[in-house]
């Protein structure tokens, strides 16, 4: 036992001061993309690079191998979901990716990043693709040497997924979506053939500073922990967790369209609440963390749909948004603003899509990234492919380039494989939403009465406080009895709109 607990202290050890240089890294990302000034790019990138090569130089160091195979021999007798077993085997299994890679990739991915999100950002602000093309080809290129490192795989694009949902394959994905693709279009179809919802109401005058303190108070009422939260304003919103007890979100203001600040801040809260629910036991571990970006994403989506565009959430607030904003709602029904906040129309922005058509959106990236993968589609074609993509998907086409193919940050950061992960969220956030009626009766009486603590509590002991534990799927099998399946989040959908489209 001694010597357990002393091999155990050593890997902790060494955990935890990678963890601290992590958190250096986060407050740098979190700061470059917030108030860093555009000239300290390229400094922000060598810097990010030079922290970033001593984690992996430190972390794929033989003492780490050593002690992950003495405990491993150990383990064999422990209780396989018990903290200390888990984060071995998270641990060997981070080991065993990180020591494929070399530290020079570590530094050339960081300055890869620095300048080419900070080229996107130029490029989108101008609408000007040829600003970004050319990191976009250096960004491509250093994915597919990536992959190459983790061969033999049955695809490609299966080790970048990986890195965003443990063991789950592109073949997972793509049966997922095939699933789910026809049902949507035809529940799409239905909603085309009723009557358009105006939301004209959304589009009025909304000033920022009144927008910034109903979104807070909503999302303080959910449960978001200011001592250990703040909010920004970025380019792109994102939620950030520097370290236990720091847990930053931001958010984008349009005072002339209410949606994109409101339900991005519930959408940023609930991840940030994910976090802020991990057990401080896992900090500064590998284990301390979402398990995968696709349960982040169930957390986000809940708040900001099943939720935040839920009648009752809207006859508790609605009468206080009213108050806030008496000029823009004047002789606004609540019926007309819950209808407003739900219309489902194409539309071009992902991160603004109603649920119904969102995930034609992620569906149609996850083509395009395994087409880029595949080398199956050249960088300098990929406005038209996405236009043409997004014509065949939803019928529009977009006016610019700011509009269409640059309006996602994650590219510029490198994160292929990220995207499916949006629209596996909105399944999971479903499947988990039945476990909850079933739990809590009463649940949408509290949502109505703006009670959130049950449900937060309930997330917390469910889905948040293990941290990163279990496997995503193997999440998902314990709390609802069944990997993710698309069949809840089709009967929600179907459910709900059934009623505000009168299907």
């Amino acid at each position: 036992m001694a010597d357990k607990a002393s091999k155990l202290d050593q890997l902790k050890s060494i955990l935890a001061e990678l963890a601290d240089l992590g958190s250096a890294q986060s407050v740098m990302s979190w700061d470059q993309q917030t108030y860093m000034p555009k000239g300290a790019v390229e400094a922000r990138g060598q810097a990010l690079g030079t922290i970033g090569r001593l984690v992996h130089e430190k972390f794929t160091d033989d003492k780490v191998g050593k002690l992950l195979d003495d405990l491993e021999k150990e383990a064999k007798d422990w209780d396989p979901n018990s903290d200390e077993a888990r984060l071995v085997k998270v641990t060997r299994r981070e080991y065993d990716q990180s020591v494929k890679v070399p530290a020079a990739m570590i530094v050339e991915q960081a300055e890869l990043r620095a300048g080419g999100n900070a080229a996107w950002q130029e490029a989108r602000a101008k609408s000007e693709w040829p600003i970004f093309e050319p990191w976009m080809e250096k960004i491509l290129d250093f994915n597919l040497r990536f992959v190459d490192l983790f061969k033999p795989y049955d695809h490609p694009y299966d080790v970048l997924l990986d890195i965003y949902e443990p063991n789950m394959k592109a073949t997972d994905v793509k049966q997922i979506f095939d699933d789910l693709r026809p049902k949507q279009v035809e529940l799409i179809q239905a909603i085309s053939e009723q009557p358009e919802i105006d939301d004209s109401v959304l589009h009025r005058h909304f000033p920022e500073a009144d927008q910034w303190q109903f979104g807070k108070e909503v999302i303080t009422a959910f449960g978001y922990d200011w001592d250990r939260g703040s909010m920004d304003k970025t380019t792109h919103p994102f939620a950030a967790t520097i370290s236990y007890g720091d847990n930053r979100i931001t958010v984008r203001v349009d005072e002339n369209f209410f949606n994109p600040f409101f339900f991005g801040a519930l959408h940023e809260s609930g991840h940030s609440m994910y976090e802020q629910g991990i057990s401080k036991s896992l900090a500064r571990t590998p284990l301390y963390g979402g398990t995968s970006l696709a349960v982040h994403e169930s957390q986000s989506r809940m708040w900001e749909n099943l939720v935040g565009r839920s009648l009752p959430f809207w006859e508790h607030f609605f009468p206080k948004l009213q108050k806030t904003f008496p000029e823009a709602l004047e002789g606004v029904s609540l019926e007309e603003w819950h209808r407003a906040v739900n219309k489902v129309a194409p539309s071009y922005i992902r991160v603004e899509a109603d649920e119904a058509t969102y995930n034609l959106h992620i569906m149609l990236r996850l083509e395009l990234e395994m087409a880029m993968i595949e080398n199956k589609i050249k960088i300098k074609d990929l406005p038209n492919e996405w236009n043409a993509r997004f014509e065949e998907y939803l019928g529009i086409v977009p006016a610019n380039d700011a509009q269409g193919v640059l309006q996602d940050v994650h590219w510029s950061f490198g994160l292929y494989g990220y995207f499916s992960t949006y629209a596996l969220g909105n399944l999971i956030s479903a499947q988990l939403w039945e476990v909850i009626e079933k739990d809590n009766p009463k649940i949408w009486e509290q949502v109505g009465k703006g009670e959130f603590k049950p449900l937060l509590t309930w997330l917390n002991e469910k889905v948040h406080a293990s941290g990163s534990k279990f496997e995503p799927q193997e999440l998902v099998q314990m709390v609802t009895g069944s990997k993710i399946d698309a069949a809840p989040y089709v009967r929600y959908l179907t459910d709900k709109f059934s009623g505000i489209y009168k299907l």
